[in-house]
């Protein structure tokens, strides 16, 4: 696959005539772009390695915090959960550990304030026989403070719960791995322990098997839905469920093609998805159901399609990560637009995986983390 580099050289005898152009760029610029741009893009100072050289399972910031969590697995034949320090990357607390087992956990991320939830896996002749959940509230306190008990069997399986900090209520996406194709979503308070009624998914297209994707809508209190039957260039689908009445409205997704990642700006009501066939992202009206597509900057192949979307609320942006980077000659990205589908700028240099890994994001610092291959036992910091 060619790439091809941008070169920029200057010196002094184009020196006045490129400050011109500049100018005259800057003026075109709404006060919004500037106001998103920063020159300071690119990798962090800061790497996190998990404790004991185990894969990650799961992790998560504080995004007004000082603190992450993540769950290893594998190294020296431990399963493990802990806390770590944004800032220096330092393991700060083993919060779980088991050894010589079976068993797994799982980070599932930081909800409502500060509040981190983990997963553990009973396993017994190979298969999961019970999930059991606990939280540490707050993160910052650095040990297990109580249980989540969601009302499911041991074969409901968590699939998603999006960003939803400094929301008390999450969605949760799941599927029950003993009983059909459907999806469910049901609401929590994760901090109370409090649970809403289960609502199932009737439409096929969200069934599990067709990975569907969700971001939460906090100000409408809808979870944001979109999905693909996944063969080559069929369409997508949104879907809104109100959380508050179970009822499940759609309209017809743009782009085509697996929708890999979607997050929702809860203020305005705009949303951004990625598809995969036609390496593009999609931005929507979700009020009045109407979007548009924008290309990703320089992709020209299914393979420099998008993968996680995240959403910095303080600055209205959203984030693409993208495996195979089309901006950069090689590597990965983290390609940034705006809510009008502006491309702005990207993160180079960082190490993707196939799967789309969650950029978890601290929007007031403009920094984030993701983790890397091959060996997925670290997590890279960066800005934007």
């Amino acid at each position: 696959m060619e790439k091809r580099p941008f070169v920029f050289s200057l010196n002094s005898i184009y020196s006045t005539l490129l400050i011109g152009v500049a100018a005259v760029w800057l003026v075109a610029l709404s006060p919004a772009q500037l106001n998103a741009q920063t020159t300071n893009a690119g990798l962090g100072k800061t790497v996190v390695n998990s404790a004991f050289g185990g894969f990650i399972l799961g992790y998560d910031i504080d995004a007004t915090g000082t603190e992450g969590i993540l769950a290893e697995a594998g190294g020296q034949n431990t399963v493990a959960v802990e806390t770590f320090d944004q800032n220096t990357g330092k393991i700060l607390k083993v919060i779980a550990q088991q050894k010589n087992t079976q068993n797994d956990f799982l980070a599932l991320g930081i909800f409502g304030r500060g509040i981190g939830l983990m997963e553990e896996e009973l396993v017994g002749g190979n298969f999961v026989q019970k999930r059991l959940y606990a939280t540490i509230n707050p993160l910052n306190g650095n040990k297990i403070t109580g249980h989540w008990t969601p009302p499911f069997t041991k074969d409901d399986i968590i699939t998603s719960m999006p960003f939803s900090q400094g929301s008390l209520t999450t969605p949760v996406l799941y599927f029950n791995n003993g009983g059909g194709f459907n999806s469910f979503v049901i609401s929590t308070n994760v901090g109370a322990n409090t649970f809403g009624t289960p609502i199932m998914i009737t439409d096929e297209i969200f069934d599990w098997n067709n990975s569907p994707r969700m971001a939460y809508d906090s100000k409408t209190n809808q979870a944001v839905l979109g999905s693909s039957n996944g063969c080559f260039g069929c369409p997508t689908e949104i879907g809104l469920v109100d959380l508050n009445t179970g009822d499940l409205t759609e309209f017809p997704g743009l782009g085509t093609g697996f929708v890999n990642g979607i997050a929702v700006d809860s203020d305005s009501g705009i949303a951004c998805t990625t598809t995969e066939d036609d390496f593009s992202i999609e931005i929507y009206d979700l009020k009045n159901q109407t979007g548009f597509i924008v290309p990703l900057q320089g992709a020209t192949n299914q393979a420099q399609s998008g993968g996680d979307v995240e959403f910095d609320p303080i600055h209205k942006l959203f984030l693409i990560g993208q495996e195979f980077s089309s901006v950069a000659p090689s590597g990965s990205s983290i390609q940034v637009y705006d809510e009008q589908g502006n491309f702005l700028e990207a993160v180079n240099g960082l190490s993707l995986p196939a799967s789309p890994a969650y950029m978890a994001l601290h929007p007031s610092k403009r920094t984030g983390y993701v983790i890397v291959t091959p060996a997925l036992s670290s997590l890279q910091s960066f800005t934007y």
